[in-house]
């Protein structure tokens, strides 16, 4: 898929201390794509919307 066009939004959570940290674009029709910020060339995952929801629902609700 052509992720040209992508908006990529950097996590709340990532430091600049070299921890994990993911990008996150959502403006593609159809997909929620993240990648890792430190290999942006190391692949992309691909969502569909109501399953990104969920997991951020998910997350969410466990956070400390």
């Amino acid at each position: 898929m052509d992720l040209t066009g992508a908006e990529w939004r950097k996590s709340s959570r990532s430091n600049s201390q070299g921890g994990a940290c993911v990008e996150v674009a959502g403006n593609l029709p159809g997909r929620v794509f993240v990648r890792d910020t430190k290999d942006r060339d190391g692949g992309t995952l691909a969502f569909g919307p109501d399953a990104w929801q969920a997991f951020v629902t998910d997350v969410a609700a466990r956070r400390p």
